[in-house]
């Protein structure tokens, strides 16, 4: 069965602060490991007044701290911003405080445009050299060789699993050829999903880390206690995704109405290929959202964006989907 997650971005709503946000996403995950949630992770985005992730290895700790079970990781640091050795440094550290319960998704995209990459320091080249870099880290958080002058420490011997992360065929690609668990950003670009998947699986190669293909999905679900409900609390999203084609970066709205009011049909038209994989309704339309999408895919883990303004309704619909995979397991062990 189909494990489930969750993908945070820590936004700032309206008339709330960054620590606000903050605390809300750790109030989150404490929620979500109540639930039987398997993993939750914060994406490293930068220059973006909404999101408050960018410093991801401090999220991930703040998030930690708080819970005890649950997987706590990235998802995912970009790696052509950093150094691979100070990201072995930093999530070494991490599966030290928390151990076994660390993961490091990496992506080759910088999270942000190009001015503000020049304000990292780093070359916009940089992601030319993704498949080094990555194997590079695999090596600092691996075991200290025979005359290693330099070890990352407390990086060495953590063995922080490796995801490969991505929105297009590339990431499959590598993910396959040096046996890593893969993730595909379906939650914002849809496009190549179900070709990215085929690769993966069919030139996937073994290795210590994972003996066989698993492959996580971006998915947006809404889940309320009725459809109409449901369709109002996805406002806020729809906004911040009519913001991004504008190019206007805002804090996450409270809902409206009518969305057609907002957004014009261009745009609309826009934000909602962006957005195509989204499941917005009650538990019935929503549990025959998973199913097609699991159907569809055959994907071994879920992870869910379920972005709105209204923070109790948001924890009472990832409480939604939680119950519908719960007796989906159920129903499936019944059959068995």
């Amino acid at each position: 069965m189909a494990q489930l997650s969750i993908l945070e971005l820590g936004r700032v709503r309206e008339g709330f602060t960054r620590g606000d946000a903050l605390n809300d996403a750790r109030r989150l995950a404490q929620h979500a490991e109540a639930l039987g949630y398997t993993r939750f992770w914060v994406a490293e985005h930068h220059n973006m007044a909404g999101v408050t992730t960018a410093a991801t290895s401090l999220v991930i700790s703040h998030i930690a701290a708080a819970t005890r079970t649950i997987r706590v990781g990235a998802g995912g640091i970009m790696l052509p911003n950093h150094s691979p050795y100070v990201i072995a440094e930093q999530f070494g550290t991490l599966e030290a405080l928390y151990p076994g319960r660390i993961d490091l998704g990496l992506g080759r995209a910088p999270g942000t445009d190009q001015t503000t990459l020049r304000a990292l320091r780093r070359d916009p080249s940089a992601s030319e050299h993704f498949q080094q870099d990555v194997l590079e880290l695999q090596a600092w958080l691996g075991p200290v060789r025979e005359g290693q002058r330099i070890e990352a420490v407390p990086g060495s011997n953590s063995n922080v699993p490796l995801w490969i992360l991505g929105s297009s065929l590339y990431g499959a690609q590598m993910a396959a050829a040096y046996g890593f668990p893969f993730g595909f950003a379906s939650h914002f670009a849809p496009q190549m999903l179900d070709q990215a998947l085929a690769i993966y699986r069919g030139s996937f190669r073994p290795s210590r880390q994972q003996p066989k293909p698993h492959a996580l999905i971006g998915v947006n679900i809404i889940a309320a206690e009725t459809g109409e409900e449901a369709k109002y609390l996805a406002t806020s999203q729809q906004m911040s995704f009519a913001n991004l084609v504008r190019g206007e970066r805002k804090l996450t709205q409270p809902p409206i109405d009518d969305i057609d009011t907002y957004w014009t049909p261009a745009e609309r038209a826009q934000a909602s290929a962006m957005l195509n994989f989204s499941i917005i309704g009650d538990a019935t339309t929503v549990r025959k959202g998973i199913d097609a999408l699991l159907e569809r895919t055959q994907a071994d883990e879920l992870m869910v964006v379920s972005d709105m303004y209204d923070q109790e309704k948001r924890r009472r619909s990832f409480a939604i989907i939680a119950d519908i995979m719960a007796k989906r397991k159920t129903g499936a062990r019944a059959h068995a």
